[in-house]
C-alpha cells in the first residue's frame, strides 16, 4: 500500500480569484480542499488511483471495479475522500465486519449489523505523493469513525513495512492474519474506537488550560459543546 508519513499544515490553500474564462471561473466555484465521504461516481477515479499506488508494489488492487462500486454503494458512509479544486487526490474506503478477525470474505462482505470497520484501502494518487496526504487522511478518518455510535473498533490486514506507518495512528498488532492474496501474506491491526471522542476531549482540554490558565483550571467545570471532523473545532459550554 503505498502511504506517505509527512504531515504539513491542516489548512487548504486559497482560491486565487476567477478570471474570465470558463475554466477559470469553475475552478473558483469548487473548494480548494474538500474532504467528504465518496459515491458510486467516484468509483472510476477510485479505482485509477488504487491501480497507480497498487499494481507497481503488488502486481493487483485490493478492491477490484466491482467490488469498489459495491462498497460504495452499501456503506459510503464508511469511506472518505480527500478532493483538490474537484479532483479526488486520496481516499479510503471501509465497511462493516462482525467477527474478531478478518477472513477471505471480509474482502468482499459489508456485514451490516457488524460494529467493527475493516478499512479495505488506503491510497494516494501519484502525483500528489510525498506530501503527507496518506498521513492527514488516516487521521481525519479515524476521528470520524470515532464519532460513528455503532463502531466500536476499526481493523485492517497489511504487509509487514507499513506496520511502522500504521502504528504512529494507534494501531495494535493483533498478529498474522488468515486472509492471503496470492503469494501474498499481512499482519492484521486494529484500533479500539469506543472512548475515542473522550479521549479527544482530554487532550483538547489539556491544550485550552495551556491557552487560557487559570479560566480552565478545573476541568470538571467545563465540557465539549461541539466537535468538527478534521480540523477540530469545538465550543466550551460552563456546566
Amino acid at each position: 500500500m503505498s502511504v506517505l508519513s509527512a504531515h504539513p499544515s491542516l489548512k487548504p490553500a486559497q482560491l486565487c480569484c476567477a478570471a474570465n474564462s470558463p475554466s477559470q471561473q469553475r475552478r473558483h466555484t469548487l473548494p480548494a480542499s474538500e474532504f467528504r465521504c465518496l459515491t458510486p461516481e467516484d468509483a472510476i477515479s477510485v479505482f485509477e488511483i488504487e491501480q497507480e499506488a497498487f499494481i507497481s508494489v503488488s502486481g493487483d488492487c485490493p478492491l477490484q471495479m466491482d467490488q469498489v462500486r459495491r462498497f460504495l454503494e452499501l456503506c459510503p458512509e464508511l469511506s472518505l475522500g480527500w478532493f483538490e479544486e474537484g479532483r479526488l487526490v486520496a481516499f479510503i474506503i471501509g465497511s462493516l465486519w462482525d467477527q474478531e478477525k478478518l477472513t477471505q470474505d471480509a474482502l468482499i462482505l459489508h456485514k451490516q449489523e457488524g460494529t467493527t470497520v475493516h478499512i479495505h484501502v488506503l491510497a494516494v494518487a501519484h502525483i500528489f505523493s510525498h506530501q503527507g496526504k496518506g498521513s492527514i487522511l488516516m487521521w481525519r478518518y479515524l476521528q470520524y469513525l470515532g464519532s460513528l455510535p455503532y463502531a466500536r473498533r476499526a481493523i485492517l490486514m497489511c504487509e509487514d513495512f507499513l506496520i511502522p506507518f500504521y502504528s504512529k495512528f494507534g494501531l495494535k498488532v493483533l498478529g498474522p492474519s488468515e486472509v492471503t492474496v496470492g503469494s501474498l501474506t499481512f499482519t492484521e491491526m486494529h484500533y479500539p474506537l469506543q472512548g475515542h471522542a473522550f479521549m479527544r476531549q482530554d487532550c483538547w482540554l489539556v491544550s485550552c488550560k495551556e491557552l487560557f490558565g487559570s479560566r480552565v483550571c478545573n476541568f470538571r467545570k467545563w465540557k465539549v459543546g461541539r466537535l468538527c471532523v478534521g480540523n477540530v473545532i469545538m465550543k466550551l459550554t460552563e456546566d
